[in-house]
């Protein structure tokens, strides 16, 4: 699909989104997502980032006012539509178990756990330094575990695997049970993705 094409696109599932999302009530929505009120507007955090929505047109902006971009639009909007108010189970399960996401499991796995491993050259104290800098909580999975919240409903984990003298070291992005009732599987790879680059970025 030709660049303009695809913001063509986009730009009528943000259209779809609001007009659906702006039926509801506010009271609705915040339910739906575990959003706070702030003002007129509403409120979320995503990976540590807060975000406001105007109501009802519901444009996203950062906490210095600037709009956000139309793909980081669309997950938040489509994190609203899809979800259902669950809380997390703290059940973790893996990109292939989600609806969809058994097809596309190998890319994911490669342009978000192997990447991340690749670019800290497979260094687990780096891993953790990275996870505890950006609010990653410890947990006993693997020989480093961290569970991250990115968005209010949707937790994410990385578990990473030490390598040795037959295995290369490993991380995986593990999702709550849940998650597959808050966004679409293409919607929770782009969250893992961002996830995996914060923690890269980090590192460096």
């Amino acid at each position: 699909m030709a660049k303009a094409e695809h913001l063509e696109s986009l730009r009528h599932r943000i259209d779809a989104a609001v007009a659906e999302l702006a039926a509801l009530t506010s009271e609705e929505v915040v339910r739906r997502g575990g959003l706070t009120r702030e003002g007129d507007g509403l409120g979320l955090e995503l990976l540590g980032v807060r975000y406001t929505f105007s109501w009802p047109d519901l444009v996203v902006r950062t906490s210095s006012g600037e709009v956000c971009p139309d793909f980081l639009r669309i997950l938040l909007l489509d994190y609203l539509r899809h979800g259902d108010g669950s809380p997390p189970t703290e059940k973790w399960i893996g990109y292939q178990e989600l609806p969809d996401g058994a097809f596309y499991r190998q890319a994911f796995q490669g342009y978000s756990g192997d990447r991340l491993v690749r670019e800290l050259g497979g260094d687990i104290e780096a891993f953790r330094r990275a996870a505890a800098s950006v609010g990653g909580e410890p947990v006993e999975m693997g020989d480093a575990g961290y569970v991250f919240r990115a968005l209010p409903n949707v937790p994410l984990a990385i578990v990473w695997w030490a390598g040795d003298d037959e295995f290369p070291a490993n991380a995986t992005v593990l999702f709550d049970e849940v998650a597959g009732r808050y966004l679409p599987a293409d919607g929770l790879a782009l969250l893992g993705s961002m996830l995996c680059s914060a923690l890269r970025k980090v590192a460096r």
